[in-house]
């Protein structure tokens, strides 16, 4: 087939899940002999306007700033974004200059053939659903997280306008996971449209057997944490809805029953400051340790492969890749199960199959409850970190992401 996406991040532009989910699945679509088109955010203009990355087509067009002439067509809702507008200025462009590019240049000039136009998140959806229109080409919206969920019940209505018009437009949603597509059908998209999707990992470079025993010891050794001391280990943005605030809290409960213990954050945050208090006044400065930065993909495999034990108590959480990515590493992992979490999917709390444990997010008591259920095992929970693995091995590697992806487009070519 000959596929078209819209990823407003795109290597070497790597934000967050997308960014990697975008890389991940183009490539594997592309290893089966399809013909990828990505269409991306210049972002500040920093790079070629077309280049082929890894044998797949990448237009990134340079974007003049319209951000005064949109603010004046903005409504009220729009222009109290303030500072960021500019950025929604930059995602409006992006799309109309792709949608041109792709009808007017791609096609109608070159004669390239173009079967599946895939817009994800609201951030790719004009472009797609402008190229639908004007070439009667099927297009899937790939709903990766909703603004209601990302801003915690709140959010832009604009935002969501787009992302409820994407639902009608499309001729078919993909989602990441049953808990997201519970919540789309209570925002009212078709719910005969919906397909789920879970995302993936790679589990070649996602694999204890890669890091070396002298590489562990350094990190840990790094963060001050002894061969006798357990390490808990969390990554994700500090934001309320990834429920680092909430792990903090629940330490002291956990240190009164494993006093040997660590926990390692690792992210950046709106919420660095007020978490650095936390600890401050709860004079965890020798059990908690914030750093707060982006590490490249290695050093986050390391940070794995060092810990003994994976927290995620996410209060919302579409999917969850970083949860996919420990259980890769064959850790236990602890996850939110409440409300619209893609993490309980991943992990089987109970059976032969355990992986996990799932915890009320929150509630700090069950975080703490959660933690200690695993570390009050003979094995410290490193059988549900095999489990885990197994886990990934037969239902989360990108191959089978991209397949089931591709059984969803049959339908409509």
């Amino acid at each position: 087939m000959n596929i078209a996406h819209f990823l407003w991040e795109f290597p070497p532009v790597i934000k967050g899940g997308l960014g990697t989910f975008g890389m991940e699945v183009t490539q594997k679509q592309r290893t089966e002999h399809n013909d990828i088109t990505v269409f991306s955010l210049n972002e500040d203009n920093r790079y070629k306007e077309k280049e082929i990355w890894n044998d797949i087509t990448v237009f990134r067009p340079y974007l003049p700033d319209a951000t005064t002439m949109l603010y004046l067509a903005a409504n009220n809702e729009l222009r109290s974004w303030g500072t960021y507008f500019k950025f929604y200025a930059d995602v409006m462009v992006y799309n109309l200059l792709s949608a041109d590019q792709l009808i007017n240049t791609h096609i109608r000039k070159h004669n390239h053939v173009v079967d599946i136009l895939h817009s994800h998140d609201w951030l790719g959806l004009f472009g797609g659903i402008i190229a639908k229109k004007e070439l009667e080409i099927p297009l899937i919206f790939h709903v990766h997280s909703t603004e209601v969920g990302r801003s915690n019940g709140g959010g832009s209505t604009s935002v969501k306008e787009i992302e409820f018009e994407g639902g009608q437009s499309a001729d078919a949603v993909i989602t990441v996971s049953h808990a997201m597509k519970e919540e789309l059908i209570h925002l009212g998209f078709p719910e005969k449209k919906i397909q789920v999707v879970w995302n993936g990992v790679d589990p070649t470079k996602y694999d204890p057997a890669r890091i070396s025993q002298n590489d562990i010891a350094t990190l840990r050794k790094q963060y001050g944490v002894s061969q006798e001391e357990t390490l808990i280990f969390f990554i994700g943005r500090l934001v309320t809805i990834k429920g680092a605030d909430k792990l903090v809290a629940c330490m002291p409960t956990v240190l009164k029953e494993f006093p040997k213990t660590k926990l390692v954050l690792l992210g950046i945050g709106d919420m660095e400051m007020a978490i650095q208090k936390q600890i401050s006044d709860l004079e965890l400065e020798n059990k908690i340790i914030l750093r707060d930065e982006f590490v490249d993909e290695n050093q986050r495999i390391l940070h794995y492969a060092a810990s003994d034990l994976v927290v995620l108590p996410s209060l919302y959480e579409p999917f969850g890749i970083v949860c996919t990515e420990a259980m890769a590493m064959g850790k236990p992992v602890v996850v939110g199960a409440y409300g619209t979490n893609g993490m309980r999917e991943q992990i089987i709390p109970y059976g032969k199959d355990q992986c996990g444990i799932h915890v009320n997010p929150f509630k700090s008591e069950d975080i703490a409850w959660g933690i200690c259920e695993i570390l009050r095992r003979d094995d410290k929970g490193k059988s549900f970190g095999e489990n885990g693995r197994k886990r990934v091995l037969q239902e989360f590697g990108w191959k089978i992401v991209a397949e089931r992806i591709q059984n969803v487009y049959q339908n409509f070519v």
